[in-house]
Parts: structure tokens; C-alpha cells; sequence
């Protein structure tokens, strides 16, 4: 489709669909949207960009980004938010988030669908995305009666010891185009309820829901009264991710995206030693034992394998099987991935299942997969091309969800590669050591799952001689986790945790304070200086 024409009338329902959601949350389908707020207005002034459709390869709507000038009038405007927001109580800060959370329940079904349709996951994956955020503002309320630091006792008479955790400043949160929203949520809300403000870039091909969700805040920062500069957003690409990394007054940058990039990230953050948390690479490994419930486990792994058509970071990517049941297992899961092939579809259909790759350099990515995985040996059990798909749904970048069996894992390299594509990739294994080495034996660390009915095995898997990611689950999905526990992954994977658990303590500028409340000036340790 060429770049001036906007809802192709071969999909009128879907571009209906389209511009009645952009109508509700603010945006317009026929001239461009700003992808910059500075907390009093949407202006932008750099270059256009088209938002695209991935189930149809049409154009939804098109977005002016930031220009380097923006960017600098974004910061300057959050850091002086920043400065007000700090000397707000945490209590008062929380209803400022359960304001948020309550605008986002009112636009949840709008927002969801606007991620959908720009980024390609089903519906209900869509409005799950707008509740992540929800349920970490809920969570965040709660944080605001509750975060503070340990009290110390001291060994010198009349003195007290505290942690005492106060605002960073600046956060600068780069997110994916996997997660549209909930990523920056996440960090909207722990960054707001510790009492900094937060400048959001957004992946370059999803604007539209950084925009839309930016827009629902604004007006809850409008009704409190407080600048809308606490979460500020600049659209585009590398050069303003650039200046949002490298600028001394972003105290910390919360990035998501690839190892190459976190590596770069991270060292320039360090370089002027800034913070930084990162969420990177996810290959992650399901491991079945005889004993596991198998019913359950075929269920936790088709979602954990198709979901958002294998572009979580969490998604199961390698599947290993005790060799007793390798056969009978792969046979069911085979006839599990049959059934999906025909709920492969418009994201906005109740019954599809699988929706497109996000874009079309992800099908390439699939395709040189495949080709890599036949060299090494592998035998594609089901899937392992592209889809054909009919009327407006031809230009999108669909493909179909696949299996690779090989006889030896440990020489398969493209089994430690992570592509963000429905792809699982299965071996076998005779011990649960065995097993456990094969899962640890990539460079990544983020999630990983045992099934098993065996409370040793289960034990021996969280402890210090089983997995070695950040989440490290029993009976249960490597995607789909819940936000009140840290999220984040270990190795290549970046060491970062975002959400809960106490993801909140890395937002904060912790001091540890000791208060003397005698006439004495006594020393730690017994020292004598008289």
C-alpha cells in the first residue's frame, strides 16, 4: 500500500474499527498525530512516520516524532515536574495513580483494541496488556502507604540508624514494540509513586497506543493538578533514544529491547554513571518429566509456545522432554498446533488464537530460522512456513506456528538463538541434571518452567543447582506472569526487575542515616581519636 493512503477500502470493517477506536482515545486516522508531550500540549516537529496495520500491511495513521529540539524541551519541562513532584507525599502521589488506574478501566476495551490492531496480538491479549498497567497502579496505591527502609540498630548509645529512600529524578523508559503499554506502565507507576518523572520513548512502529495512553493520563494529571510532564512521551527513533541515554539529567534509563542494543545501552548509561534497568533477550525452556501432570503441561505450553504469536520475551522457545514420554508427548502437541492453524487471524476475531508477526522483518527472521535448523538436522514436525491468507488480510505477515525436533540439543546453535517467532524447538533428555543443563546452557536468563508431580524435583529446580533465570516456575507457563512478583531475568537477559517485589528500591536515591542524639561524640568499632 502506498504511504499517502489510509484504510484500504478492501478491509472497510476492520478501518472502521480502526478509526472509531483512534475517534474515542483522542487521535486521528486522516491527519497526523504528535508523538510528543511535554505535559502542556502535543506538539512535535520532526519526521513523519506511518503506523502500520500487521494483519494487513495497510496504514492505520501516521505520527509526527520527536525532533532533537522536542526531545530537549521534553526533558527540561520533566526534570522542572520533577522538582515540584519530589516534595509530594507518597499517600498523595497514590491517588494520583488510583486516578490513572480508573481512567485506564474506563478506555481499557479502546486502548486494548488500539493494541491489536498496532501491534498484532489478539484481542483479550490486547485489553490483558491495559490491565498489567492497571493492576501495577493498583499495586503502586498500595506501595504509597508501605515503601520505606529498615531501621538499624546501633551500637553507640543514643544514636538511630535509618535507610531513607528519596526520589531519583528523571527516568527515562525505551520500550518494545511487543508490549505497547504495559512495560511503560510498569515503570509510569513505580517511577511516579517513588516521586520521579518519567520521559517514555516508545518503539518506532507503535506510536499510536504511546500516544493514546499518554493522552488518558494527561487528563487525570489535569484533574489533580499536577503537570502532565511527570509522564512525558517522545515518539521516535534511535537519535532520541540516543539523547535520552547519554543525557546527565535522566538519572536512570529503563530499557527493553534486544542484547545488542542493552550492551550499548548499558555502557553508555555507565559511562556517566547513570542507573540503568534492563529487560533483553528471553530463550526460554519448559522441561517435562515423566511424572508431570501431561494434560496440564500440553495446555501451559501451547499458550506459553503461540501467545502473541511467539513474540513475548517470555515465550517458550525450547521444549525438553524426558525420552520415555518424547514420542507421545510431541505427537499430542502436534495435533494441539494442528487445531490452531485455522484460528490464525484478525486479532479482533473472539476465535482467533494466533495473530501476525508485528513486522515484516520478523517473517525473514522466521524463515532464516527455518533454514538454519534443517542444516543442523532438525525435523519440522508441523508448521515451518509462511500463511497465505485471503482478501484484506493479504499483506500481512503471517506465518504458521512450527516445531523443530532435534536428536542432540547441545548441537543445534539455533536452538540458542532467540527469534521472535512461533517456533519451539524440542529434545530429550534421560536425566533431570541433564535437563537442567540444557535449559542453563544459553546466554539468556529470564523465565523457565519444570512440570512435575515430584516435590524433590521441584526443589531441586529452585534451588542453587537447578535453573539459573530470573523466573523460575513449577507446573505452570513461562509467559504470563503476575505483577506483584519482580520481573526480570538474569545473564544476557540484563539483571534488571521491573513491577513488584521490590522493583520499587531502584527508583529511589537510598541514603543511610545515622542520627546522634547525644551530647557524645562516640565512634563505631570502639575507635579512640582523643
Amino acid at each position: 500500500m502506498s504511504g499517502g493512503q489510509l484504510c484500504y477500502s478492501a478491509s472497510r470493517a476492520l478501518c472502521s474499527a480502526a478509526s472509531s477506536a483512534l475517534s474515542r482515545l483522542g487521535l486521528s486516522s486522516t491527519t497526523p498525530n504528535a508523538g510528543v508531550y511535554d505535559g502542556t500540549s502535543f506538539q512535535a516537529s520532526g519526521s513523519l512516520v506511518e503506523s502500520i496495520n500487521p494483519s494487513t500491511g495497510e496504514t492505520i495513521a501516521q505520527v509526527i516524532q520527536a525532533s532533537p529540539e522536542d526531545t530537549e524541551r521534553v526533558i527540561s519541562s520533566a526534570r522542572k515536574a520533577y522538582l515540584s513532584w519530589r516534595n509530594v507525599s507518597a499517600p498523595k502521589r497514590g491517588l494520583l495513580l488510583r486516578e490513572i488506574a480508573q481512567t485506564l478501566r474506563q478506555h481499557k476495551e479502546d486502548l486494548g483494541l488500539l493494541v491489536s490492531l498496532e501491534m498484532g496480538k489478539i484481542y483479550s491479549e490486547g485489553k490483558g496488556e491495559v490491565q498489567e498497567i492497571i493492576d501495577v497502579a493498583d499495586y503502586a496505591v498500595g506501595l504509597s502507604r508501605s515503601i520505606g527502609g529498615s531501621v538499624v540498630p546501633s551500637e553507640r548509645e543514643k544514636h538511630f540508624i535509618t535507610e531513607v529512600s528519596n526520589p531519583l529524578g528523571v527516568v527515562g523508559c525505551i520500550t518494545a514494540f511487543n508490549f505497547p503499554v504495559a512495560v511503560a506502565g510498569w515503570n509510569l507507576a513505580l517511577s511516579l509513586i517513588t516521586g520521579n518523572a518519567m520521559v517514555w520513548k516508545p518503539s518506532p512502529s507503535t506510536p499510536l497506543t504511546a500516544i493514546a495512553m499518554t493522552k488518558l493520563m494527561s487528563k487525570a494529571f489535569q484533574a489533580h493538578g499536577h503537570s502532565g510532564a511527570l509522564a512525558s512521551l517522545v515518539c521516535g527513533g534511535a537519535q532520541v533514544g540516543e539523547k535520552l541515554v547519554n543525557d546527565r539529567r535522566v538519572e536512570l534509563i529503563s530499557f527493553t529491547g534486544s542484547e545488542a542494543r542493552g550492551r550499548e545501552v548499558s555502557m553508555a548509561v555507565a559511562g556517566r554513571f547513570g542507573k540503568s534497568i534492563l529487560e533483553l533477550g528471553g530463550n526460554n525452556a519448559a522441561i517435562v518429566l515423566p511424572n508431570a501432570n501431561i494434560p496440564l503441561a500440553l495446555r501451559s505450553i501451547l499458550f506459553a509456545a503461540l501467545g502473541t504469536a511467539g513474540q513475548r520475551c517470555t515465550t517458550t522457545r525450547r521444549l525438553f522432554l524426558h525420552s520415555s514420554i518424547a514420542d507421545s508427548f510431541i505427537e499430542q502437541l502436534k495435533k494441539a498446533y494442528l487445531s490452531t492453524l485455522d484460528r490464525i487471524g484478525d486479532p479482533l476475531d473472539d476465535s482467533s488464537l494466533v495473530g501476525p508477526l508485528h513486522g515484516r522483518d520478523g517473517v525473514q527472521k522466521f524463515k532464516s530460522a527455518i533454514e538454519d535448523a534443517k542444516k543442523e538436522g532438525g525435523e519440522i514436525v508441523v508448521g515451518g512456513r509462511t500463511k497465505e491468507m485471503e482478501r484484506e488480510f493479504k499483506g500481512g505477515n503471517w506465518v504458521e506456528p512450527t516445531i523443530i525436533r532435534f536428536k542432540d540439543a547441545t548441537k543445534a546453535e539455533v536452538m540458542k538463538r532467540e527469534t521472535f517467532a512461533p517456533i519451539l524447538y524440542v529434545s530429550t533428555f534421560d536425566t533431570l541434571e541433564e535437563a537442567i543443563e540444557l535449559n542453563n546452557d544459553v546466554e539468556q536468563g529470564l523465565s523457565s518452567t519444570l512440570f512435575t508431580k515430584d516435590m524433590s524435583s521441584a526443589f531441586q529446580w529452585i534451588g542453587p543447582a537447578g535453573s539459573d533465570t530470573g523466573i523460575v516456575n513449577v507446573n505452570g507457563s513461562t509467559s504470563g506472569a503476575e505483577i506483584g512478583a519482580p520481573f526480570g531475568g538474569n545473564k544476557s537477559t540484563g539483571w534488571g526487575r521491573e513491577s513488584g517485589g521490590d522493583a520499587w528500591k531502584q527508583y529511589c536515591r537510598w541514603s543511610s542515616c545515622t542520627l546522634n542524639w547525644s551530647d557524645e561524640g562516640a565512634l563505631a568499632q570502639e575507635v579512640k581519636f582523643e
